[in-house]
This record gives structure tokens, C-alpha cells and sequence, in this order.
């Protein structure tokens, strides 16, 4: 089965327990919205999918496409085919956009391989005229002095040239104004399609007014508490994390 698939996962950082028995899966092809309030481990979910360190499972499994995620290192995972676009992107100085993608795609393919360059160029010009996006941005120094709208810009741009199984994208919309979000999710949907799945971490539901995603999950306090077709987000924004939380009953492996 071609999916990336969360069972029953516990994780802790220290003494603590932030995730606690989460299931889900999210085959290719779907877009999955995962919501909940602010320290509900949504993001701690998506570091550990990338392989962060500070984070330890302490049981439970993820696998992708069949392939046991937690045992390869994070260079590994994103050669396998999953990406993580950041909620807070870093700086990287002196290092030009152009050139941070070439060494991205570079490390992807099989040692002694080189990236033709003009092949390279071609890929990136055309991503970014379906993004929307000027040529000259490709010579700035990746995120330095970047609005929010244009480090986001910049991660899904990352997004179309690398083509990964499965994109997590976390928290996308923070901080963006609406013109920069229809931006961010004009380049999301273009990317939508039958080889890519995307779970998408959301606080709001005003992302997925132009994101429609194929299912919503809701996570409270580690767990998860509802799961449902698009409509569930709408519902959310009009009874807030409270009613979700009430009487709900985590399934066995949830969608």
C-alpha cells in the first residue's frame, strides 16, 4: 500500500508525553488536514516524521510505503521521498536559493551522478512560473530577510522541484496574510496529484478554505479525537476544540 502510516505512537521529550497512541494514515494521492489548538503535538508529530532528535518514540510505528521510517536517519527519509516544510523556516546566509535546490536534488541522486545544469535550470524556471514566482528571487540567500509570505513561497518551491512521496507541511499559513495564503495555496494545488501525499497542519480552518482537503483529523492532547470528510473543519470553526473534544472516541487506526 502506497501511504505513510502513523499506529498507535507515543512520543515524549524528556519526562514528558506529547503524543499518545496516535494513528493515521494518509495514502498518496489525498491531502489529509491534521488540526488542533496549540499544544495539542501536532508539531511535535511532524519532528518526528522528519527523524528530530530531541524527540524520542517510545512506542508504536511509522511507515512509509511499507518501509520502517523510524530506523533510517533524516537525510534518509527525505531520499526515500518525504519532505517537512517548516513552520519557521531558517536563514542560510550567503547561500543562494538557486544553489541550496541544486545541492538539495544533487544529494538525492546516486553518488558519482551529477545534475545537469541546464536541466536543473529548466525544472526551476518552469516550478516557479507555476508558482507565480520571478526569476531574480532564485539569487537571494535562502529566507534572509524573507517576508513570511516569501519563506513559505520559498518551502513550496522546495516542495515542487524535490517531488517527494509525501509532503508535511506544518503550519504553513502561520503568520501569512491572505494574499500571501492564496499564494502558498495556489502552489500546494498545482502540486496536488495521484504520486504526492500531503498532511497538512493546520491551526485554522481559513487555509483549507483554499486547500480543500480529502479528510480532517482533529488532535487534542496527543490524541486523536475526530476524523472526517472536509465538512468536520467547518464544524470545528463553528464549535470550537471544546465540542471536539467531548464524547469523542479515538478510533483503532484512523483515516
Amino acid at each position: 500500500m502506497k501511504e505513510l502510516s502513523v499506529e498507535k505512537l507515543h512520543v515524549s521529550i524528556g519526562d514528558q508525553e506529547i503524543v499518545r497512541g496516535l494513528s493515521l494514515r494518509v495514502p498518496r494521492g489525498e491531502v489529509h488536514a491534521l488540526m488542533g489548538p496549540n499544544g495539542s503535538g501536532k508539531s511535535t508529530l511532524a519532528k518526528v516524521l522528519a527523524g528530530h532528535p530531541d524527540y524520542r518514540v517510545t512506542s508504536g510505528k511509522v511507515l512509509m510505503d511499507g518501509e520502517d521510517l523510524l530506523e533510517l536517519e533524516p537525510d534518509e527519509r527525505a531520499r526515500r521521498g518525504l519532505f517537512l516544510a517548516f513552520q519557521y523556516p531558517s536563514e542560510v546566509p550567503g547561500v543562494t536559493i538557486a544553489n541550496f535546490l541544486r545541492a538539495a536534488m544533487q544529494s538525492r541522486l546516486p553518488e558519482g551522478e551529477e545534475l545537469e545544469a541546464t536541466d536543473y535550470y529548466a525544472k526551476l524556471y518552469e516550478k516557479m512560473e507555476l508558482l507565480g514566482m520571478d526569476r531574480s528571487f532564485t539569487s537571494r540567500a535562502v529566507n534572509e530577510g524573507f517576508s513570511g509570505g516569501e519563506k513559505k513561497r520559498t518551502e513550496i518551491l522546495q516542495l515542487a522541484m524535490l517531488e517527494p512521496k509525501y509532503a508535511v507541511l506544518d503550519e504553513t499559513d502561520s503568520g501569512l496574510d491572505i494574499d500571501a495564503l492564496k499564494t502558498v495555496a495556489h502552489g500546494v494545488n498545482s502540486l496536488r496529484g495521484p504520486d504526492l501525499g500531503i498532511l497538512l497542519i493546520t491551526h485554522y480552518q481559513r487555509l483549507l478554505n483554499y486547500i480543500i482537503p480529502d479528510y480532517v483529523h482533529v488532535m487534542v492532547a496527543g490524541r486523536m479525537v475526530r476524523s472526517g470528510r472536509k465538512e468536520l473543519a467547518l464544524e470545528l470553526e463553528e464549535r470550537g476544540y471544546d465540542w471536539a473534544r467531548e464524547g469523542a472516541v479515538e478510533p483503532a487506526f484512523t483515516r
